[in-house]
């Protein structure tokens, strides 16, 4: 599933691909991807990019001094460049054309993601609850815990607030805590100082993992078949542990999997008496 890394090297690739490019025109077919009062503004989706916008998982791409488009990818959604000539992308739902004859196709099999055409002032408001986001502000553990502030909830779930922390999801947060060395549901508000540093480096750590494993020209996401597991704890439930050898456990935590070693990321021990 997309998460922060994605949509930062999603945004470097569109920047890459539009570079000296105008847009000609966008297009989108009738899927919920695109609300139907959107589609009318689709004819302004063109020109030179002018700039980017990325907090979190929410991508923003403005041709003039107001037209934009807004992109989200969603559960399974990636853009892909496709040059002229060539088929269409599988699972294309929306598309830009560009003055070399060459197609960006947004592809979006499950249909949870978003392209939506939309000026700057909308896309900064629809920001606005967002968290801090560890690319763009930076992270380390003042930062984190003030991010984080007095919420007693599972680490782990708090991690993946995005009024908190922009832009980690299930997989990330698995991986941070992994490389921390954390239990994942451990109280956030239960964290030392110290444990928070080595946390917030841990965040970082994973983050630019992740952008390293995106580098290509076309992303590869897990859940595709054939992708391999390169991630040390995500999805390696019943594994021997790639740090001590042991099995990797998962538990369920607000409706979604967390995958972390009982041995690296050892439970509190209860109080005594």
């Amino acid at each position: 599933m997309p998460e922060l890394p994605e949509v930062e090297m999603t945004r470097r690739r569109l920047v890459r691909w539009m570079d000296g490019r105008r847009v000609l025109r966008a297009e989108a077919d009738e899927t919920r991807v695109i609300p139907p009062e959107a589609r009318a503004r689709l004819a302004s989706v063109k020109g030179r990019l002018r700039t980017t916008v990325r907090r979190g998982k929410h991508l923003g791409l403005f041709f003039g001094r107001t037209i934009g488009l807004y992109s989200h990818l969603g559960m399974t959604g990636k853009w892909v460049r496709r040059p002229d000539g060539e088929a269409p992308a599988r699972y294309s739902r929306a598309r830009l054309f560009l003055d070399d004859g060459s197609v960006l196709h947004f592809c979006d099999p499950r249909l949870f993601g978003a392209f939506i055409p939309m000026d700057q002032a909308s896309l900064e408001a629809r920001l606005a609850g967002l968290g801090r986001d560890p690319l763009e502000d930076g992270l380390d553990g003042p930062q984190l815990r003030a991010a984080l502030g007095k919420t007693r909830q599972a680490i782990k779930v708090a991690l993946m607030d995005q009024a908190k922390l922009a832009g980690l999801g299930n997989i990330h947060a698995a991986e941070a805590l992994f490389r921390a060395r954390l239990f994942p549901g451990r109280s956030a508000a239960s964290l030392t100082d110290a444990e928070l540093d080595r946390l917030a480096r841990a965040i970082l750590d994973s983050l630019q993992f992740g952008m390293e494993e995106q580098e290509g020209e076309e992303p590869a996401y897990l859940e595709e078949p054939g992708t391999p597991n390169r991630f040390l704890v995500y999805g390696r439930a019943g594994s021997p542990c790639v740090r001590c050898g042991n099995p990797v456990d998962s538990m369920v935590q607000a409706q979604r999997t967390t995958h972390y070693c009982p041995h690296c990321q050892p439970a509190p021990s209860p109080p005594a008496g």
